[in-house]
């Protein structure tokens, strides 16, 4: 069979069932292949960068492998950003590109480029297929290296001559990769040392990442703190991971976290870190986090253990795995006196905002986690929008929040959506939150979204504004507010009828109220344009530079 044809039957070998590309002259030979493809759906997105978002939101809910194609040069390019996205964020990808033919390689070639040089920075690993016969091997190996470990986008780039070449196939069984061994198991005697920290600890907080939901223990997770009796607190990739709704759960910490959070994590004695990587959002000023604790770090990565903290007890290995061991070692504490701590600042540094006639961001998040009861799959942009979703929507299950965290890629909520819903269980809630600067740079994949008859639920704040450049701007510009309010907007409401999808306008909390129980209830896509005011901040916030117990709680 030809190359092109082998590479399906490796998919289909993987249990690929979908993939998001956009077709192009360097990948002919595999398009040509799908077409006689029964068991692959192939979806055509709008854009490049699109294909790649819409399989990151299919991996994030799915749990499996996300898979999508491009052709060479710009097809190629377009793809980078949502490599880079789903690298920062250790999301598994296989990324297939088309290459010109091997013979014109190096000679500027119309629509080339060297993506594997280009991605090398961005991926766990990349190939240029030049070995036909290697193929079987690269592709086994690429699932493999994506799916393991921390997990993380690999690309394979296959020239068309090498694509249309012909070879015996034969899929091989396992893969045996030098120098790629991940640790899943932590070591005995570390995981011994944390039971006994946890038992002698006064003011334990649990920091849980998101290697919570990629390890899938979320459930461990639960059992441990309970068990403990210690309150936890999430990163922005974290949260889904522990429910939004217990009694133990502090929300998020950090630069847009909760205040409860935040002084927490500067009293206690014992920061225990599971799957999380203390990035700058999350410790702001280094000197200032978590000063009088014992930091105990678990992540599968060994790099980013110390990294950023210095930590006590270092302990590589799979999150989950390592629970399942140390719960039958953990003893039964009293710590009242510190859950009365834990509960008389969430008294005292509530989540809230200043209310007034306009419609607030928080009220609509407010209102939407009601109406869900947490239990549907949220994808959000980049921006406030975002971090109003983090705040103020109560997660009840692992991975039901799609969002870009690492890389805050605006664009990345329209396409996500369309991948989240593709891999959504039967009857699953899909539910957009995006903002009128991010879904204009992905809004061609309404099309995509309409062509696949996707159930998704779209609310977009329209403040006229990049609403946290412009609170930036504000902070730390004096007030001078340069490029960040829009002058011309379309009617997203007739833009959303002019690609089939049922729309509406928002402008009070009474429309929010009597509207948005029935958008969500109801049976098909739907588009939500919701005026909200352009000087409303995202509060409580960290200062440059400041600790994160040192928390702007309005202005």
């Amino acid at each position: 069979m030809t190359v092109g044809e082998a590479l399906l039957e490796c998919l289909e070998r993987e249990n690929v069932e979908i993939v998001f590309g956009y077709p192009g002259g360097a990948v002919l030979p595999l398009y040509d292949a799908l077409y006689h493809s029964t068991r692959i759906k192939h979806v055509l997105v709008r854009h490049e960068q699109g294909g790649a978002h819409a399989a990151d939101g299919y991996a994030r809910v799915s749990g499996k492998v996300g898979v999508c194609i491009g052709t060479s040069g710009p097809g190629a390019t377009n793809l980078v950003t949502g490599i880079a996205n789903a690298y920062m964020d250790s999301v598994p990808l296989v990324v297939i590109t088309g290459q010109v033919p091997t013979i014109q390689i190096g000679t500027d070639a119309f629509q080339e480029v060297d993506i594997t040089g280009i991605t090398l920075p961005i991926t766990k690993h990349n190939w240029l297929l030049k070995d036909p016969a290697k193929l079987p091997q690269v592709v086994k190996s690429a699932f493999h290296i994506a799916s393991t470990g921390r997990p993380g986008p690999v690309l394979i780039d296959i020239p068309k001559d090498v694509a249309q070449a012909r070879i015996n196939f034969k899929y091989p069984s396992s893969v045996k990769l030098r120098g790629y061994k991940p640790t899943y198991k932590g070591h005995p005697s570390k995981i011994s040392e944390i039971a006994k920290l946890t038992a002698k600890a006064k003011r334990p907080i649990i920091c849980a990442g998101g290697g919570i939901l990629a390890s899938n223990a979320s459930e461990e997770l639960l059992k441990f703190a309970e068990a403990i009796s210690a309150p936890v607190t999430n990163t922005f990739m974290g949260l889904a991971g522990f429910p939004g709704d217990h009694p133990l759960f502090l929300g998020m910490l950090g630069l847009h976290g909760t205040r409860y959070a935040n002084l927490a994590i500067t009293e206690c004695d014992l920061l225990i870190a599971l799957g999380a990587r203390f990035d700058d959002r999350v410790v702001m000023n280094i000197n200032s986090f978590a000063p009088g604790a014992t930091v105990v770090h678990v992540d599968i990565d060994p790099a980013e253990i110390g990294k950023v903290i210095a930590t006590n007890v270092p302990l590589v290995g799979d999150v989950k795995m390592i629970l399942k061991e140390l719960l039958p070692l953990l003893e039964k504490v009293d710590r009242s006196e510190w859950l009365e701590r834990i509960k008389s600042l969430k008294a005292q540094y509530p989540l809230t905002y200043e209310g007034d006639s306009s419609l607030k961001p928080q009220f609509i998040i407010q209102q939407l986690s009601d109406c869900t009861r947490g239990d549907a799959i949220i994808v959000t942009d980049v921006g406030q929008h975002q971090m109003w979703v983090a705040q103020y929507y109560r997660f009840k299950k692992p991975r039901t929040l799609v969002s870009s965290g690492g890389l805050g890629c605006m664009g990345f909520g329209l396409p996500a959506a369309i991948g989240a819903a593709m891999a959504a269980p039967m009857g699953e809630k899909v539910i957009l939150v995006s903002g009128d600067g991010s879904i204009q740079m992905t809004i061609q994949e309404l099309a995509t979204m309409m062509e696949q008859c996707l159930d998704v639920k779209i609310i977009l704040f329209n403040n006229s504004a990049l609403g946290m450049v412009r609170q930036l701007q504000e902070y730390y510009c004096q007030g001078r507010h340069m490029a960040t309010h829009f002058q011309f907007h379309p009617d997203f409401e007739i833009l959303a009828r002019a690609y089939g999808i049922p729309a509406y306008t928002f402008r009070t909390q009474e429309d929010v109220v009597k509207g948005l129980p029935e958008v969500i209830n109801s049976s098909g896509p739907a588009f939500v344009n919701c005026i909200v005011p352009p000087e409303e901040n995202v509060l409580p916030m960290v200062p440059a530079g400041k600790g994160i117990s040192e928390t702007v709680e309005c202005g």
